[in-house]
């Protein structure tokens, strides 16, 4: 009985001493661990179709990717705004002489493979001008606020007019000129979706 028990209590010590796993060792002779790098288009498989080939090589699925692009939306803003011109009024005429605030974001979103674009900026276009008050020529300057808009919602576009050079103009020609700068908003949003329509692209 006892030998019987002896050579179970063997036998089970054998099999527990086969039982082996491999630890990898890190030694001077050991191959380096790879290193991460940027893939190329080359280094992309070539087996997948084109459809799949949105966004970085890295994210061939395109499960998710968001990408800035202040870069070029800040200054393309700036650019667009400040190629308005002047605008020509009953007594006057003025122009965008510098946007002096432009602060946002502007980014690309892959989604399951589909690329969405997207944007939320805040401006501040500074005015110069001259209107015909009383028979005589007055120079005005101002700025032009454009409260924060979004993408695809330009249609409530809208802007308050600071006076900061009027000079002895009386109130009420202040007013005036305030409602006149006021028609800067439809060209500045005809440039704004100009800019959308070019985001699309990027």
């Amino acid at each position: 009985m006892e030998s019987g028990a002896l050579a179970s209590s063997e036998k089970e010590e054998q099999q527990g001493a086969s039982y082996t796993y491999w630890v990898r060792k890190i030694t001077e002779d050991a191959a380096p661990l790879p290193v991460p790098h940027k893939l190329s288009q080359e280094d992309a498989p070539h087996s997948q179709s084109q459809a799949a080939t949105l966004g970085s090589a890295w994210n061939r699925a395109g499960t998710w990717e968001e990408k800035s692009l202040n870069n070029w939306a800040t200054p393309r803003i700036k650019e667009l705004l400040i190629s308005i011109g002047s605008i020509q009024f009953s007594f006057g005429r003025a122009e965008v002489e510098d946007v002096t605030k432009c602060v946002g974001d502007a980014f690309m979103v892959i989604v399951r493979n589909k690329k969405r674009v997207g944007y939320t900026y805040e401006l501040t276009l500074k005015v110069k001008g001259e209107w015909i008050i009383l028979g005589e020529k007055k120079l005005v300057g101002g700025n032009i606020d454009v409260q924060e808009f979004s993408f695809g919602e330009l249609d409530d576009l809208q802007m308050e007019v600071r006076l900061s050079e009027a000079g002895d103009i009386l109130h009420q020609e202040k007013i005036d000129i305030c409602n006149d700068l006021k028609l800067f908003l439809e060209p500045v949003r005809e440039k704004l979706l100009q800019f959308e329509e070019e985001l699309k692209y990027r």
